[in-house]
C-alpha cells in the first residue's frame, strides 16, 4: 500500500507490459496502485529498434527506470533500456518482499478486525520512514523485535506484528572472515594463546556465530556469521581486539588482518 501516488524520477519501477505499438509500450505500474507508463522505443533497447516485440512482450514483467512524471497530464515516461540485469534482479526481489510484507499486514488486520489502511496510518507508513521499507520492518522484528520498541514503536499491535515476523520471514545472514595472529613467548604459550583464541569467539549476540580456525602458526582464521555486514564488520573487528588484548596481557603479541597475504 503505497502513500506516494507516482514514482520519483530516477527510481526503478516494477511494470506489467499491457500493450506493444510500433513506436514503443505501455505498461502499468504495479506498486503504484495502477497507474500507466511508457516506454518510448528508443529507450527500448541500446542500438536501432525495428521491431519492439522482439525486445517486450505483453503481459511481461519488466523493470524500468523512471525518466519523466508529469502529473498534471497522468503521464510517466519510462526506459527499458537502462535497467541491467543486477539492476532488475535487485528489484524484482525488493518488490516480492514488499508483496510479502503487504500480505502479513493483511493478516494483522484480519487477526485484529482493524481496517488495513487505519493500520498504516497508525504505525506502517512510519515503519517503512524508519526502516527504508515494510519488509526491513519486518526483517527487523524478526531479528530483535526490541529493536522496533527502541525505535518508539508501541501498541496493541506490536506483539502480533512480532509474531508474524518470526513465523514468516527468513533472516538473511552474511559471513565476513578476517585473520589474527598470536604469539605467545611463555612456556605455556599454547594455552595462553587458545585463551586468546576463546576470547576471540566470545559474541554477546544470540544471531551472531564467530568461528576461529587454525591456519598455519602463528595464523588463525576468524570467520563472523551475522544479520548484516555491518553488525559482521563490528563484530570481526571486536573479535580480533580480544585476541590481541588478551595474548598481550600475557606478554604476547597478536595482530589482525583483513585478507589472507600470502608468503
Amino acid at each position: 500500500m503505497k502513500r506516494q501516488e507516482y514514482p520519483d524520477p530516477g527510481a526503478l519501477v516494477v511494470c506489467t507490459v499491457t500493450e506493444v505499438e510500433d513506436f514503443g509500450a505501455f505498461v502499468e505500474l504495479e506498486e503504484f496502485d495502477g497507474k500507466e507508463g511508457f516506454i518510448h522505443i528508443s529507450e527500448v533497447a541500446s542500438g536501432w529498434v525495428k521491431y519492439v516485440r522482439d525486445h517486450i512482450k505483453e503481459g511481461q514483467k519488466v523493470v524500468c527506470k523512471v525518466l519523466e512524471v508529469n502529473e498534471g497530464k497522468d503521464q510517466v515516461d519510462l526506459s527499458f533500456k537502462q535497467v541491467n540485469d543486477h539492476q532488475k534482479s535487485e528489484k524484482i526481489n525488493e518488490w516480492k518482499n514488499e508483496q510479502k510484507a503487504g500480505k502479513l499486514m493483511e493478516i494483522l488486520s484480519e487477526d485484529r478486525d482493524e481496517d488495513l489502511e487505519g493500520l498504516y496510518e497508525d504505525f506502517g507508513y512510519d515503519l517503512e520512514e524508519t526502516y527504508g521499507s515494510l519488509y526491513a520492518a519486518f526483517e527487523t522484528a524478526a531479528i530483535d523485535p526490541s529493536l522496533l520498541a527502541e525505535d518508539g514503536f508501541e501498541g496493541p499491535w506490536f506483539d502480533r506484528f512480532a509474531e508474524l515476523a518470526e513465523e514468516n520471514i527468513s533472516i538473511p545472514f552474511v559471513q565476513i572472515t578476517g585473520y589474527v595472529d598470536v604469539t605467545s613467548p611463555a612456556s605455556d604459550g599454547v594455552r595462553k594463546v587458545q585463551a586468546a583464541l576463546e576470547a576471540a569467539g566470545e559474541t554477546e549476540y544470540e544471531d551472531v556465530d564467530i568461528e576461529v580456525q587454525y591456519v598455519g602458526a602463528p595464523r588463525y582464521r576468524v570467520r563472523v556469521t551475522a544479520p548484516d555486514y555491518k553488525i559482521a564488520e563490528d563484530e570481526l573487528e571486536e573479535a580480533a581486539d580480544r585476541a590481541i588484548e588478551t595474548i598481550a596481557d600475557t606478554g604476547g603479541e597478536g595482530s589482525f588482518h583483513r585478507e589472507l597475504d600470502e608468503e
